[in-house]
């Protein structure tokens, strides 16, 4: 074996990982070690996805799709016309909203925490490793597993509404109506997150509709994610529309949080994210 290649085998949590980018002269020789690391390293992050994990996610998503549905049906049946122009506006800061909490999200898992970390390691800050390993990993990810954890999250937020809307008196359901329309649409663009992304890297067979979201920007779009997709990963953390990636690098938001917690902690940021998938700048 050559030393290039020699060099570019790690052992980790004793799975053979070799590195996406190899120091291999010969062009279609690189193009096919970093296939074949990337398809290692993301087997390696793939063995953790485990049966519990799997009935989670199921659970919450069969219990979520009729929650969806039914405070739907309350916010159609209490909507008044006069109150259209602000309704929209509300709507509008939850699906902000919900962008800022995917680049919350996004961020916390790529740049910090490790998979070996207890309950949170192998059941969500995985799925982030084995990304950037394999970035074409999250199309081969059923519905379930793309939506489950997301689906999880806005469950209380779900379940408080269904109760609120079948117990409250009407003129308090008319009351509190912009707020849950702030909710209602935070709670739908947070389930969508993940499927939104997925979409991102997917090429061929995206419904027309789909395609016209995402050339609209209503969306992430494909072009817009690459840019979050070039090593070290460092920027344009916002999935779900990515309406607020280009602001919060301009005041440059991610990198002045991580300046903070490595002077505070000492921690580096990215470090376990380097050690999976070895990007090399």
């Amino acid at each position: 074996m050559s030393s290039p290649q020699i060099n570019s085998i790690l052992t980790t949590n004793n799975n053979l990982y070799i590195s996406p980018v190899l120091a291999v002269t010969h062009e279609g020789h690189q193009t096919r070690r970093r296939l074949l690391g990337q398809r290692i390293g993301s087997t390696a992050t793939r063995d953790l996805y485990g049966k519990t994990k799997r009935i989670q996610e199921v659970v919450c998503v069969y219990v979520c799709i009729p929650l969806m549905l039914l405070n739907l049906y309350f916010m159609l049946v209490h909507l008044r016309l006069e109150k259209v122009t602000t309704v929209f506006l509300m709507a509008l800061a939850g699906i902000i909203t919900a962008d800022f909490a995917s680049g919350m999200v996004h961020w916390l898992a790529d740049t910090w925490g490790s998979i070996e970390l207890p309950i949170i390691g192998k059941n969500f800050i995985r799925p982030f490793r084995e990304h950037h390993i394999d970035p074409t990993s999250i199309t081969r990810h059923d519905f379930i597993e793309t939506n489950g954890d997301n689906f999880m999250l806005i469950l209380p937020c779900l379940v408080l509404m269904s109760r609120d809307f079948l117990t409250l008196p009407e003129q308090q359901i008319q009351d509190s109506y912009c707020w849950f329309s702030y909710l209602y649409l935070l709670a739908i663009f947070v389930s969508l997150t993940n499927q939104i992304h997925k979409w991102s890297h997917t090429y061929f067979g995206l419904p027309k509709w789909v395609i016209a979201l995402q050339d609209l920007h209503i969306i992430l779009p494909k072009r817009h994610h690459r840019i979050h997709h070039v090593a070290p990963h460092e920027t344009y953390f916002c999935i779900t529309t990515g309406w607020l990636n280009y602001p919060l690098e301009k005041i440059r938001f991610w990198s002045t949080l991580e300046y903070l917690i490595e002077k505070i902690t000492g921690y580096k940021p990215r470090d376990d994210d380097f050690k999976w998938a070895q990007k090399r700048t």
